[in-house]
């Protein structure tokens, strides 16, 4: 019994680590923004992801397909050239995903909680929206994202944005 709960503390401590890995100091925030980035605030604190961008209908279609991994501070995101109604669906996606629904001024108006893999059932974001982010399934969750978080990116400095570059 005692092993079983030695293994089960070193368990949750690693989880802790690398969930802790993702989140990062505020002075860090304040770098210049960058295109393979995205920088997140709100009342539940800061993270940064390593982002891969989808911006043209190809590499949008694609997404994340197809893999079988996502490293826990990655993620993609979804660009869109307007502000538009969004749905996803998981066709051919083998991970469970979060989906961060992102308005113009790159605030989170919905968000997804573990899309399952595989599912074809479309996905509603919302309308007026110019991107999405897409994160492993359930982190959202684990570190407290909520809709009205603000995101940084390039993305969204034409359009008055909340969290300015």
């Amino acid at each position: 019994m005692g092993n079983s709960r030695s293994r089960g503390l070193s368990a949750a401590a690693i989880g802790g680590a690398v969930l802790a890995g993702v989140l990062t100091a505020s002075s860090a925030m304040a770098g210049a923004c960058r295109d393979n980035a995205v920088s997140l605030r709100g009342d539940w604190g800061t993270a940064r992801f390593s982002v891969e961008i989808a911006d043209d209908h190809a590499e949008r279609a694609k997404g994340l397909m197809y893999r079988e991994e996502l490293p826990l501070s990655a993620g993609m995101l979804f660009i869109y050239e307007a502000p538009q109604p969004l749905s996803f669906w998981m066709r051919n996606t083998l991970i469970p995903l979060d989906l961060l629904f992102i308005d113009a001024q790159g605030v989170v108006q919905h968000i997804h909680h573990s899309a399952k893999p595989l599912d074809e059932t479309p996905i509603p974001g919302g309308d007026d929206l110019l991107a999405v982010l897409e994160i492993n399934g359930g982190l959202s969750r684990r570190m407290g994202i909520t809709e009205g978080t603000q995101l940084r990116h390039p993305a969204f400095t034409e359009n008055d944005p909340a969290w300015p570059c």
